[in-house]
């Protein structure tokens, strides 16, 4: 169970920001290698080969979530989105472009949208899981409108493609690589992972608690 804390405020830590930026630059690699396999993916289906795009969409979004849920602060999926298009375009020659840049900034911002709707203060599977169908949903009216999708047979399939690519590739990955970086203590100076902390200084409090109202009663019955 994630624990419900208030949100770090004021001015954001060189950490935060550190962490933000390394983020954006190992998910920009990643994004551009995801890219690569994008076009394998199109040969691979054929005739629907112009769908891979929407199977892979969530991909594109996962490092959003992961920077909120890490420093917990407004804007912090929307600058690691951004950043991650900036080092695919800038540093491996992305062929979206600057574009990439608009896209990334929407992405982030409609995956960000789950954790503002709850004050930046739950980080479980739920929140993670609508972060996905949001980030994707955003991603969609953009990529929708500027390739003039509307129009065309499979919109009902493109939209469920990418509503299940949200949901695995955005939602339960980030969710699952989030777990997997506080397990290892390299969040412990963060927001997510003095949390975590608290999570388990409550947990060791509420077993301590038990087990001394057990042997009260037992003290009792003798």
């Amino acid at each position: 169970m994630s624990a419900v804390v208030d949100r770090p405020r004021g001015p954001w830590p060189l950490r935060d920001v550190l962490v933000v930026a390394v983020l954006a630059a190992v998910f920009g690699f990643l994004y551009w290698a995801l890219v690569q396999a994008w076009g394998g993916l199109q040969v691979a289906m054929g005739p629907l080969g112009d769908l891979a795009q929407n199977v892979l969409m969530g991909g594109w979004i996962t490092v959003a979530p992961l920077a909120v849920f890490v420093v917990r602060r407004p804007g912090a999926g929307v600058l690691a989105e951004i950043g991650a298009a900036f080092v695919e375009f800038a540093f491996l020659g992305s062929p979206v472009g600057p574009m990439l840049l608009l896209a990334g900034a929407v992405q982030g911002a409609g995956a960000e949208l789950a954790f503002a709707a709850t004050r930046y203060r739950r980080f479980g599977w739920p929140t993670f899981l609508v972060a996905g169908v949001t980030g994707v949903t955003a991603s969609f009216l953009w990529a929708g409108t500027v390739q003039h999708w509307w129009t065309q047979d499979l919109l009902l399939l493109r939209a469920g493609l990418q509503l299940a690519s949200g949901l695995v590739l955005t939602g339960v990955l980030a969710k699952l690589v989030a777990e997997a970086l506080l397990r290892t203590g390299v969040l412990d100076a963060f927001a997510a992972g003095r949390a975590a902390a608290l999570d388990d200084a409550d947990t060791h409090a509420d077993a301590d608690g038990t087990e001394a109202a057990g042997q009260g009663s037992e003290a009792r019955s003798r």
